[in-house]
Protein backbone atom coordinates (compact mmCIF):
# COMPACT_ATOMS: atom_id res chain seq x y z
CA UNK A 1 0.00 0.00 0.00
CA UNK A 2 3.03 2.48 -0.10
CA UNK A 3 4.52 2.25 -3.58
CA UNK A 4 7.46 4.98 -3.17
CA UNK A 5 8.44 3.08 -0.03
CA UNK A 6 8.64 -0.47 -2.09
CA UNK A 7 10.22 1.34 -4.98
CA UNK A 8 13.30 2.95 -2.75
CA UNK A 9 13.77 -0.53 -1.68
CA UNK A 10 14.82 -1.63 -5.08
CA UNK A 11 18.36 -1.86 -6.01
CA UNK A 12 19.21 -0.95 -9.81
CA UNK A 13 20.17 -4.05 -10.42
CA UNK A 14 16.51 -5.23 -9.67
CA UNK A 15 17.25 -7.15 -6.66
CA UNK A 16 14.69 -6.09 -3.56
CA UNK A 17 16.54 -5.22 0.09
CA UNK A 18 14.62 -7.08 2.42
CA UNK A 19 17.30 -5.76 5.56
CA UNK A 20 18.02 -9.31 6.30
CA UNK A 21 21.59 -9.95 6.73
CA UNK A 22 22.35 -13.51 5.80
CA UNK A 23 25.88 -16.08 5.26
CA UNK A 24 25.95 -19.32 3.30
CA UNK A 25 27.43 -21.48 4.26
CA UNK A 26 30.19 -24.47 2.75
CA UNK A 27 27.54 -26.56 1.26
CA UNK A 28 25.30 -23.62 -0.41
CA UNK A 29 22.78 -23.14 2.52
CA UNK A 30 21.47 -19.94 3.04
CA UNK A 31 21.26 -18.61 6.83
CA UNK A 32 19.52 -15.90 8.15
CA UNK A 33 21.65 -14.22 11.06
CA UNK A 34 19.97 -10.85 11.80
CA UNK A 35 18.45 -7.58 10.60
CA UNK A 36 20.68 -4.61 9.20
CA UNK A 37 18.70 -2.17 11.63
CA UNK A 38 19.36 -4.36 14.49
CA UNK A 39 23.45 -5.18 14.02
CA UNK A 40 25.26 -3.29 16.62
CA UNK A 41 28.63 -2.28 16.40
CA UNK A 42 30.73 -2.30 19.26
CA UNK A 43 34.17 -1.08 19.77
CA UNK A 44 34.30 -1.80 16.03
CA UNK A 45 32.68 -5.78 16.25
CA UNK A 46 29.73 -6.31 14.46
CA UNK A 47 27.34 -7.78 16.82
CA UNK A 48 24.07 -10.05 15.54
CA UNK A 49 21.31 -9.56 18.45
CA UNK A 50 20.06 -12.85 17.14
CA UNK A 51 22.78 -14.85 18.30
CA UNK A 52 22.40 -13.48 21.96
CA UNK A 53 18.96 -13.76 21.98
CA UNK A 54 18.78 -17.59 21.11
CA UNK A 55 21.24 -18.56 23.82
CA UNK A 56 19.69 -16.23 25.96
CA UNK A 57 16.03 -17.93 25.48
CA UNK A 58 17.59 -21.38 26.26
CA UNK A 59 18.35 -20.40 29.67
CA UNK A 60 15.78 -22.14 32.46
CA UNK A 61 13.45 -19.32 33.17
CA UNK A 62 13.16 -17.51 30.39
CA UNK A 63 10.15 -16.65 28.40
CA UNK A 64 11.63 -14.50 26.08
CA UNK A 65 14.65 -11.39 25.16
CA UNK A 66 15.55 -9.18 22.98
CA UNK A 67 19.09 -7.76 22.84
CA UNK A 68 19.74 -3.78 21.42
CA UNK A 69 22.55 -1.61 20.98
CA UNK A 70 22.79 1.50 22.92
CA UNK A 71 25.83 4.35 22.76
CA UNK A 72 28.00 4.19 24.32
CA UNK A 73 30.56 6.78 25.07
CA UNK A 74 33.86 4.32 24.67
CA UNK A 75 32.29 1.45 22.38
CA UNK A 76 29.98 3.34 20.28
CA UNK A 77 27.14 1.15 21.00
CA UNK A 78 26.97 -1.30 23.98
CA UNK A 79 25.03 -4.72 24.10
CA UNK A 80 22.12 -4.56 26.40
CA UNK A 81 20.15 -7.14 27.08
CA UNK A 82 16.22 -7.30 27.66
CA UNK A 83 14.15 -10.33 29.02
CA UNK A 84 11.02 -11.75 30.26
CA UNK A 85 11.39 -13.60 32.81
CA UNK A 86 9.31 -16.40 33.83
CA UNK A 87 9.05 -15.38 37.67
CA UNK A 88 10.13 -12.49 39.22
CA UNK A 89 13.73 -12.60 40.73
CA UNK A 90 14.75 -15.90 39.10
CA UNK A 91 17.41 -14.72 37.15
CA UNK A 92 19.73 -12.06 37.88
CA UNK A 93 21.72 -9.63 35.51
CA UNK A 94 25.16 -10.61 36.52
CA UNK A 95 24.21 -14.63 36.31
CA UNK A 96 22.96 -13.95 32.94
CA UNK A 97 26.63 -11.87 32.02
CA UNK A 98 28.12 -14.79 33.17
CA UNK A 99 26.40 -17.66 31.25
CA UNK A 100 26.86 -15.62 27.96
CA UNK A 101 30.39 -14.72 28.99
CA UNK A 102 31.21 -18.70 28.99
CA UNK A 103 29.76 -18.75 25.61
CA UNK A 104 30.45 -16.11 23.80
CA UNK A 105 32.77 -13.48 22.60
CA UNK A 106 33.74 -10.79 25.29
CA UNK A 107 32.52 -7.79 22.74
CA UNK A 108 28.88 -9.71 22.10
CA UNK A 109 28.25 -9.83 26.29
CA UNK A 110 26.16 -7.35 27.53
CA UNK A 111 26.98 -4.77 29.52
CA UNK A 112 23.68 -4.32 31.05
CA UNK A 113 20.49 -7.13 31.30
CA UNK A 114 16.96 -5.82 32.18
CA UNK A 115 13.34 -7.74 33.18
CA UNK A 116 10.91 -6.77 32.16
CA UNK A 117 7.08 -8.08 32.34
CA UNK A 118 6.60 -7.65 28.51
CA UNK A 119 8.75 -6.44 25.55
CA UNK A 120 7.10 -3.45 23.52
CA UNK A 121 5.47 -5.13 20.15
CA UNK A 122 3.81 -3.27 17.19
CA UNK A 123 -0.01 -4.36 15.50
CA UNK A 124 1.86 -7.29 13.79
CA UNK A 125 3.34 -8.67 16.98
CA UNK A 126 6.56 -7.61 16.39
CA UNK A 127 8.87 -6.67 18.93
CA UNK A 128 9.86 -2.75 18.99
CA UNK A 129 13.49 -2.94 19.45
CA UNK A 130 13.21 1.10 18.20
CA UNK A 131 11.27 1.29 21.37
CA UNK A 132 13.68 -0.13 23.94
CA UNK A 133 16.54 1.56 22.57
CA UNK A 134 14.66 4.97 22.95
CA UNK A 135 13.86 3.58 26.79
CA UNK A 136 17.65 2.81 27.18
CA UNK A 137 19.28 5.82 25.03
CA UNK A 138 20.52 7.73 28.30
CA UNK A 139 22.15 4.61 29.72
CA UNK A 140 25.75 5.37 29.31
CA UNK A 141 25.38 9.25 28.91
CA UNK A 142 28.44 11.26 30.18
Amino acid sequence: QMPEKTAEEFRKDGFFITGDIAKIDAKGYVHIVGRAKDLVISGGFNVYPKEIETLIDKMDGVVESAVIGVQHPDFGEAVVAVIVPEEKGGLSEEGVIATIKSELANFKVPKRVFFVDELPRNAMGKVQKNVLREEHKALFAN
